[in-house]
């Protein structure tokens, strides 16, 4: 089974920014270095929590660090951003890094209306339609024309260099049929949302078409995840994830707690009812526990790779729980 992560660099309590930055960025060069496949960077504006609001530059910096694993993002948030530009960056990185670069991109916004309006300098949004945006990208990426009155007499360069791997995100299935027609991987979310479905991936792959960027239909599932040598241990990594989740639920966002202080944090029966369904969102247990869980869930699905969320208070924990999961799995 191919692995992966997808990093949000989050800021948990008592660490500054620019020790989530380095924490990234030592994420990384240990996943090369074990085997991990890929390693995404995710799009997050207006808040505090997290220091990846800009994913195609720690793209370009942990690509520089790192030297076998692919490198991307999950995703940029197109709506910010023109087709001209979002080609223009990813040729550029693909030039310097060929065979390394994932394009991973994404219909929501990333942020808040606040966050959003500020992105677009205050300007109303342009009302194109999503997919036709990412349609337009992939044309200028591959050096052909959008049939696009504002795109058809640009060149989007450095052109004539190996394309980046494109994939289309995803947290309900509405973006599966679509990934497929264009010809494109398809990235879900299951540590967004939980919510796995066999027939969307069904029909991405019944609609898939070969293109420039993929060709054959490629699935890959995003878990949040947390293990350790036993599964006390693991619990006591995975409870702060616990409380930031059931707070996440009632609209209340803050920072992820050391696990020191989740241990004084007493839940409601509401609260344990609520954790046991977020049981299938986080994985949580030894190595071989959540291993076993995704080889059935791979054998089900019909998924190719697997990637991780892991945002565990401690760059230890983190790291712990990176080369453990390439121990078993890899």
């Amino acid at each position: 089974m191919k692995i992966g992560i997808l990093d949000q660099g989050p800021i948990t309590k008592g660490h500054t920014p620019q020790q989530a930055l380095q924490f990234v960025e030592e994420l990384a060069i240990l996943a090369d270095q074990l085997g991990y496949s890929r390693m995404w960077m995710a799009e997050h504006h207006n808040t505090q929590w997290y220091v990846s609001t800009a994913p195609e530059i720690l793209a370009a910096h942990l690509a520089a660090k790192t030297k076998n694993i692919r490198i991307g993002t999950g995703g940029i948030m197109m709506m910010h951003y023109s087709p001209f530009k979002m080609a223009e960056v990813f040729k550029t990185l693909a030039g310097l890094n060929p065979g390394r670069i994932d394009f991973g991109v994404g219909r929501a916004p990333g942020g808040d209306p606040v966050a959003t309006r500020a992105l677009a300098e205050g300007r109303s949004q342009m009302g194109m339609d999503m997919y036709d945006k990412l349609s337009t990208t992939l044309r200028l990426m591959s050096d052909r024309k959008p049939n696009s009155a504002i795109y058809d007499s640009v060149i989007a360069s450095p052109t004539n260099i190996q394309l980046p791997e494109a994939f289309l995100l995803g947290s309900t299935g509405n973006s599966a049929i679509q990934a497929g027609k264009m010809g494109v991987g398809y990235a879900f979310a299951h540590f967004f949302s939980g919510e796995m479905h066999k027939e969307v991936f069904d029909a991405y792959r019944t609609y898939f078409e070969p293109s420039y960027f993929m060709e054959k239909p490629l699935i890959n599932v995003t878990y949040s995840v947390t293990v350790a040598p036993t599964v006390d241990e693991a619990e006591f990594y995975a409870k702060p994830l616990d409380i930031w989740r059931l707070n996440f639920l009632k609209g209340q966002i803050g920072q992820i707690l050391s696990p020191e202080e989740a241990a004084d944090v007493q839940f409601s029966e509401m609260d344990k009812m609520n954790l046991q369904q977020n049981r299938n969102i986080h994985l949580v247990g030894t190595a071989v526990q959540v291993a076993d869980r995704l080889r059935a869930d791979q054998d089900y699905f019909g998924f190719e790779e697997v990637m991780f969320n892991l945002n565990q208070h401690g760059q230890a924990s983190r790291l712990q729980c990176v080369q453990l999961l390439a121990k078993e799995l890899l």
